[in-house]
């Protein structure tokens, strides 16, 4: 909402992002009413249409491409931040998904003449640590972050919570307080804010998208309707089942659990009648499928440290070991 946010709306808010400070390691930051702009500000954003944080992007893609030239680099951070108007929010967002996992390919001329290609990371997904100690991934939580609308001029909207990897709004979250109705938050807000003339290029990059009211939460994609968002039950199969709110913010905005998300668990599909969907998958999905990989994984160890001149073990019975004393009875012929 743009005006009058309601104190209870705001505990939860700063609930959820206190959580992924203090239990998940996010850094957290509220931007209401406080947001400098410029290179310097707050968040580096040049005006509130800004919905990639550029400065974070071009950090992180000079960090994990040091080997490539800065016109390349600059060239991925252009390619990653471009809107054209005359593509839908899920074509942007395919294109966008696909140079998030893969890398975004961009080209350059050497002094040499040669045209050469590469493909250009943004996110480290191994979630590892930079030459300087440093992680390579920076993860932020923004409260309160105001956006405006590129088709309409002055159309403000102000979102809870936007998930940042490296500048990448990946998790947009709509909290509402315990006594709402989470599809509230659905039907009035998140369907408002996807709509063309709205604010549906801060979903350009989205992984996620998450709604709670502090007793419940539930996550689905840019394409799912009400019924298709689903809980968040277990981080664990061995675990005991449960729709609280907090078993899906220790699950799903969990670093390496996010990172592996974004990597294996979204798709899309234009199969059906409609036009294409981007499906994330379930909770026992996510669960069934890494606990099998797991498994293979595993196996494949045991290959490895035990070649098959080693797996079979041949023992020779020595022949007195087949010497039987067998007591007759006295009248036995």
């Amino acid at each position: 909402m743009l005006t009058d946010i309601h104190s209870d709306d705001r505990l939860v808010q700063k609930t959820f992002a206190d959580h992924l400070r203090d239990v998940l390691g996010w850094e957290s930051l509220d931007a209401h009413n406080e947001e400098t702009f410029g290179p310097t500000g707050t968040l580096g954003r040049a005006s509130e249409r800004d919905v990639v944080l550029v400065r974070d992007l071009r950090a992180a893609v000079d960090r994990l491409n040091p080997e490539l030239p800065p016109s390349a680099r600059t060239q991925a951070v252009e390619r990653l931040t471009r809107v054209d108007f005359a593509r839908s929010l899920v074509q942007h967002k395919r294109e966008f998904h696909g140079f998030i996992r893969n890398g975004v390919p961009v080209e350059w001329r050497e002094a040499t003449g040669q045209t050469r290609h590469a493909r250009v990371r943004v996110i480290d997904f191994k979630n590892g640590t930079a030459a300087g100690g440093g992680p390579n991934n920076r993860f932020l939580a923004v409260r309160e972050l105001k956006i405006q609308g590129l088709h309409v001029p002055h159309y403000n909207r102000r979102a809870d919570l936007v998930c940042f990897v490296n500048g990448l709004p990946l998790v947009f979250i709509e909290l509402k307080a315990v006594y709402l109705n989470m599809r509230a938050g659905y039907d009035n807000n998140l369907t408002d804010y996807l709509s063309e003339m709205s604010i549906n290029h801060a979903f350009h990059h989205n992984a996620f998208l998450i709604v709670n009211n502090s007793d419940r939460a539930r996550y689905g994609s840019i394409t799912s309707k009400w019924q298709h968002f689903a809980e968040w039950k277990r981080n664990d199969e061995k675990d005991k089942g449960s729709v609280e709110a907090e078993v899906l913010l220790n699950g799903l905005p969990a670093k390496d659990r996010l990172l592996d998300l974004v990597e294996n668990f979204v798709l899309f599909d234009d199969s059906r009648p409609g036009g294409t969907r981007k499906i994330v998958a379930r909770n026992h999905q996510v669960l069934g499928m890494n606990s099998a990989v797991a498994s293979v994984e595993y196996q494949e160890k045991l290959k490895r440290e035990f070649p098959p001149e080693r797996r079979v073990v041949t023992y020779t019975i020595p022949e007195s070991d087949f010497a039987l004393v067998v007591e007759m009875p006295p009248d036995a012929k």
